[in-house]
């Protein structure tokens, strides 16, 4: 794969929406998993997720837009304006009908989805508002920023279950590689903390059910782990090729250099016992690069949290690294804010780019008993100090989707 480059990143999180405020948090392991107070959750399995504070006073979205999309389109546009301000581009400037706007989510708006249908049966037909077709379909985002901004180039939504985000910043860097667009915003985005979207989640079987410690429920690889927490949020990342930013003189945080996606074809929800598909995604992804196992300093986990969903994941990672697998270091810290499902890809990478910047390797919080079956050199509990050059990122969707990123340090 070229080189492209990632110049601007736009974080939205419970760890905060500032990224150097995110930075601080998670190499400190402080917990934004907490009770869902939003609505009443007390009949639900699972009731607890990392909720988003503050993003009123990161936004400069007018009180009439609104009125007529769901959150996760407000977080999108708010991490998009976050984004174009760290990379320093000013789209006056631009051709718009030669940038992008890639992202990811697993399920669309349901806040305002379900408020709409439950005024419709409460009030009928004249209850519900006619931006309800627009607001909660899973490209509403890419729409809005879309609008926002003037955009009209090569753009796409990809809706991959956990895997979307991250698969949505793999085919944007390659649409950038065959020269489609001169740059693209990347990411994805999620509002999962509702109570139709937290029902859906529940039957799903992943969700932690550690209602009364939810800063410590979520635990990927701890032997007593009992499944993930879910998170709101958005993430947005400036992709640029190189030519185009060495005339800008632009700074790069790092630069995605391989991309592998494969699918297990083994059953509608659990991912493959055998781990065979995800090994081969590592493995295409490392041809991609141009590396070998042995040249990887980093791997950002999936740490989904489950019991099949972690040691599948360690198995690949043997299966695909063999005498490498045990020195590579390891972490999953979306332990620390929850699991964004659709976003996680586009938070794992802006985690790890301010690991590679930062010469450290951020923590899975919450272990306190390791399963035999997840033995690798996992960074634990406290952050690590380590030189990271070349970074894996593994994401993993429902139904066996496989999607893997690496990126090197600039």
């Amino acid at each position: 794969m070229e080189k492209i480059a990632i110049t601007g990143l736009g974080v939205v999180s419970p760890s905060g929406i500032d990224k150097r405020v995110f930075w601080a948090n998670i190499k400190a392991g402080r917990s934004a998993v907490e009770r869902i107070e939003r609505f009443d959750a007390s009949l639900y399995p699972s009731r607890i997720a990392g909720h988003v504070k503050e993003l009123e006073g990161y936004s400069n979205v007018s009180s009439r837009l609104l009125k007529k999309i769901d959150l996760f389109s407000h977080m999108a546009l708010v991490a998009s304006e976050l984004c174009l301000e760290d990379a320093k581009i000013s789209l006056e400037h631009e051709n718009l009908k030669r940038v992008g706007i890639f992202m990811g989510n697993a399920i669309g708006g349901w806040l305002y989805a379900e408020t709409e249908l439950r005024d419709m049966y409460t009030e009928g037909r004249e209850g519900v508002s006619p931006f309800m077709a627009s607001a909660w379909f899973p490209a509403a985002p890419q729409g809005q920023i879309s609008i926002n901004y003037g955009i009209k180039g090569f753009s796409k939504t990809i809706v991959a279950d956990r895997a979307s985000s991250l698969m949505a910043i793999g085919y944007a860097a390659r649409t950038i590689g065959r020269g489609k667009c001169d740059f693209i915003l990347a990411g994805g985005m999620e509002a999962p903390v509702t109570p139709y979207a937290l029902l859906c989640c529940n039957t799903s079987g992943v969700l932690s059910r550690n209602n009364d410690n939810p800063h410590r429920a979520y635990r990927p690889f701890d032997k007593n782990r009992d499944g993930l927490a879910i998170a709101e949020g958005a993430g947005v990342l400036t992709l640029e090729p190189q030519g185009r930013v060495a005339k800008r003189q632009a700074h790069v945080y790092a630069n995605i250099i391989g991309y592998g996606t494969t699918t297990d074809a083994a059953d509608r929800i659990e991912p493959s016992q055998d781990a065979k598909q995800l090994a081969r995604a590592i493995k295409i992804a490392l041809d991609d690069a141009g590396l070998q196992p042995m040249d990887i300093d980093y791997i950002c986990a999936d740490g989904a949290g489950t019991v099949i969903g972690d040691a599948s994941e360690i198995k690949a990672i043997k299966l695909a690294f063999g005498q490498q697998a045990k020195t590579v270091v390891v972490s999953a810290p979306k332990s620390i804010y929850g699991n964004m499902l659709g976003a996680s890809g586009v938070l794992d990478v802006i985690t790890t780019v301010l690991a590679m910047e930062h010469n450290t390797v951020p923590p899975t919080i919450n272990h306190e008993t390791l399963d035999p079956e997840c033995d690798l050199n996992i960074c634990f509990n406290r952050p690590k100090e380590k030189t990271i050059k070349n970074a894996m990122i593994i994401n993993r969707g429902r139904g066996g989707i496989n999607c893997v990123l690496i990126l090197q340090k600039s």
